[in-house]
């Protein structure tokens, strides 16, 4: 049966974008029923077998009239090429989203025109992989096209997350960077579901990049996301210090910052800790209620100054001013900072993609 390979592309595409955003945002880790049978395959020595699961699924996903046992064009009624599929689409999601995955066709396992079906397993090394895949399938063959879109392949993009997770992704450095491309960069950065991860590294790169380029005697703290300030003691997400006092703390937020917001961070932590230069860098949605701007005044009068920043604006005029050897700080800052291990895989997969998509653009 013929595949729409675009509708393929976005299927694979926007599920696992969703998957990704869900678990980012700190939902909890999905189950299943067939959790056991995900967790054979996936630990399976035979890595195509979970290509060919992926490729078959989607197959069902778009067309319930494929018969996802017959992955060989011509087989017979309701077959499909299963070979361009991983081609055109599973391979190359794979790649782009950093997964680990085989170099060749998945297919290459079986011999020519096999059937996925218990038949086949006599032939077979791995004979336990093999008939986690065939429980899988079967499965899938009893739900409707929605059904396998609702439940079976997310579940699998789920393992394939995961598998991204417990795997080393290393990150793709460009040598060269215009702020024009830079910029880009963030951008698409800025545009990823985090938890507010990225806005935060963005800043602490750039706060690192300034302390660098003047040598400025700063030592730079930041926390972890969704860790309460108040909690450990912290004035804010970030925190700049020289000869031991804050001279710079500043907040990262992604929504909304109003009138009741700052009273109530003047009142538990600029005031409490003596904080005289207190910073918002704004991100995403984020904008100033101009009540605020009379509010701040009244701050400043008692000794503290309260500043807003849009955090792609600032990062433009910086990196702007500080030239061509800031810009290449400011890089390997930022990259430094998405290679720790404390940084989710999907941004650094998120990184690796807006790279290899600018650098393409421009070869």
């Amino acid at each position: 049966m013929p595949i729409d390979y675009d509708d393929a592309r976005r299927l694979l595409n926007h599920g696992f974008q969703s998957l990704t955003d869900r678990l980012l945002s700190g939902e909890p880790h999905p189950t299943h029923p067939l959790s056991r049978r995900f967790d054979a395959l996936f630990t399976s020595r035979t890595q195509s077998y979970r290509e060919v699961l992926l490729g078959c699924l989607v197959a069902r996903a778009l067309d319930a009239s494929i018969n996802i046992t017959m992955p060989y064009a011509g087989q017979g009624p309701g077959s499909f090429n299963g070979r361009t599929l991983d081609e055109r689409v599973v391979n190359p999601f794979l790649r782009q989203n950093d997964i680990p995955c085989s170099r060749g066709a998945y297919l290459a396992v079986f011999r020519r025109s096999v059937s996925l079906s218990p038949a086949t397993r006599q032939g077979l090394r791995d004979k336990a992989g093999f008939d986690a895949l065939l429980s899988i399938l079967e499965s899938a063959r009893t739900h409707t096209s929605e059904g396998v879109r609702d439940d079976v392949l997310p579940y699998a993009l789920y393992q394939f997350w995961r598998l991204r997770e417990e795997s080393r992704v290393n990150l793709v450095i460009p040598q060269r960077l215009s702020l024009q491309q830079l910029l880009t960069l963030s951008d698409g950065l800025l545009k990823t579901r985090s938890g507010g991860r990225v806005p935060v590294l963005l800043t602490v790169a750039l706060l690192r990049t300034l302390k660098d380029f003047f040598q400025a005697d700063w030592e730079i703290e930041y926390q972890g996301i969704n860790v309460a300030d108040a909690a450990k003691g912290k004035a804010a997400d970030i925190e700049v210090r020289s000869k031991g006092a804050t001279i710079l703390a500043a907040e990262i937020t992604e929504r909304a910052v109003d009138e009741t917001r700052v009273r109530a961070t003047f009142a538990t932590k600029i005031a409490v800790q003596g904080i005289s230069d207190y910073l918002f860098v704004l991100s995403g949605d984020a904008h100033i209620d101009e009540v605020l701007r009379r509010q701040t005044q009244q701050y400043f009068a008692q000794g503290h100054e309260v500043n807003f920043v849009d955090i792609r604006r600032w990062m433009e005029v910086t990196l702007a001013t500080l030239g061509q050897s800031g810009r290449a700080m400011y890089v390997s800052h930022l990259t430094s900072l998405l290679g720790e291990a404390s940084t989710p895989k999907a941004l650094k997969a998120a990184w690796n993609s807006s790279v290899n998509t600018l650098l393409a653009a421009t070869s």
